[in-house]
């Protein structure tokens, strides 16, 4: 069998050294798409901010591909192949569409290896293609978040993390949000993916983990996870 790509251990993290995440252990392997699920403030972003090296553990270990990155900065698990989609989109307004897709390939100095990567995101957002000349500020909600998306499939990431794709979106855009993160997946691409819409998340993921005041209340495949009781009642209004 394989080895996760991810291994988290024991994960104590938080902000100026008190803890909002308790002792949280999860792993993703090759090729899943995990969902991280739970309410607003549960610690689902500083999970995935500790992951990806924007905050680091009080406590416990992050081991991506063997490899200890508990105290790796960003710009280096950017580099290892990790590439986090934060919440809020934090696209660059005023550049184009183009421009914004260029950028998330900063790792990589070949021109035409950035072209052909560019390329190819275009045939699989052709909205984003329709628009490459435009500035970001003006697309729509949706339209931001598929760039937000594709910048972040730039760096050709061995592990791609998505932070609450669904936020301020209307129900038709999550929906095909959601499409897009699946065809991502079946690409070939592992992900692990935080979202609050817990239905939806775990009608795409493989296996999920439920987070409630920064602790793992409940974990197991998708499928299992939706025919919770707890988890219908809790989070689906069932």
């Amino acid at each position: 069998m394989a080895d996760p790509i991810l291994k988290v251990t024991d994960l104590f993290t938080g902000y100026d050294g008190i803890p909002v995440v308790f002792g949280i252990s999860l792993e993703v392997m090759p090729g899943e798409l995990v969902a991280i699920v739970g309410a607003n403030g549960a610690g689902k972003t500083t999970i995935m901010r500790t992951i990806c090296g924007l905050a680091h553990p009080l406590k416990g270990k992050i081991l991506f591909e063997g490899t200890d990155i508990s105290q790796h900065a960003a710009h280096q698990t950017l580099k290892l192949g990790i590439s986090y989609v934060p919440e809020g989109r934090r696209i660059f307004a005023k550049l184009s569409v183009e421009k914004n897709l260029a950028l998330g390939a900063y790792t990589e100095n070949s021109k035409a290896e950035i072209h052909r990567r560019l390329e190819e995101l275009l045939e699989i957002f052709p909205v984003l293609r329709a628009r490459a000349k435009q500035t970001a500020e003006t697309l729509s909600g949706g339209e931001q978040q598929m760039l937000a998306i594709a910048r972040g499939l730039m760096s050709r990431p061995k592990l791609f993390m998505l932070d609450e794709m669904s936020l301020g979106l209307m129900p038709s855009m999550v929906e095909k949000m959601m499409e897009t993160i699946t065809a991502i997946n079946h690409a070939g691409t592992t992900v692990l993916l935080v979202e609050q819409m817990v239905q939806e998340a775990l009608e795409i993921a493989h296996r999920g983990y439920v987070i409630q005041t920064g602790k793992i209340v409940q974990f197991g495949t998708a499928r299992e996870l939706l025919d919770s009781e707890e988890v219908r009642k809790a989070y689906m209004g069932m």
